[in-house]
């Protein structure tokens, strides 16, 4: 993970721990920049998957397109930390990370939008939204379904 990004519109650089990204998930960085979703679904099996890589791991068919999802589903697991294992989220104590199981099946590791800690539930229906971090990178979020 690389650090020390220019934040746009901010004044100081931002700190947190940035995605690294390759030639198999570029497409899904570069989706992100333009507020869309997307993942690699394979042409054979129709199943979209998470984390990307060279064959469907259903399958084992190489035949991949990047499509754009729903951005819709619901919590799975979640934790809330409170140690912060990276000095730059020492400020964010105590904080939530969750799991999102998304309609078309994928799970994503992500956090949480304008949703306290103590009113996270496992099942609870969220949608994702995007918080422009750097001017390369765009990090989808989630907030609760239905607010704005």
């Amino acid at each position: 993970m690389s650090r020390q990004q220019p934040n746009p519109g901010g004044s100081r650089a931002y700190e947190k721990p940035l995605p690294r990204i390759t030639p198999d998930n570029r497409p899904h960085w570069e989706a992100a920049r333009r507020h869309e979703l997307a993942l690699p679904r394979c042409d054979e099996c129709q199943k979209f998957h998470w984390t990307p890589g060279p064959v469907c791991p259903f399958c084992f068919s190489d035949n991949l397109t990047w499509a754009a999802v729903s951005g819709r589903g619901t919590v799975s697991t979640y934790v809330v930390y409170h140690r912060s294992w990276f000095s730059s989220y020492q400020d964010d104590l105590p904080y939530a990370v969750v799991q999102v199981e998304l309609e078309e099946g994928p799970r994503l590791t992500s956090s949480l939008v304008d949703i306290p800690n103590e009113e996270i539930s496992i099942g609870m229906p969220v949608e994702v939204c995007f918080d422009d971090v750097t001017e390369e990178i765009t990090l989808p979020k989630f907030k609760r379904r239905g607010s704005s």
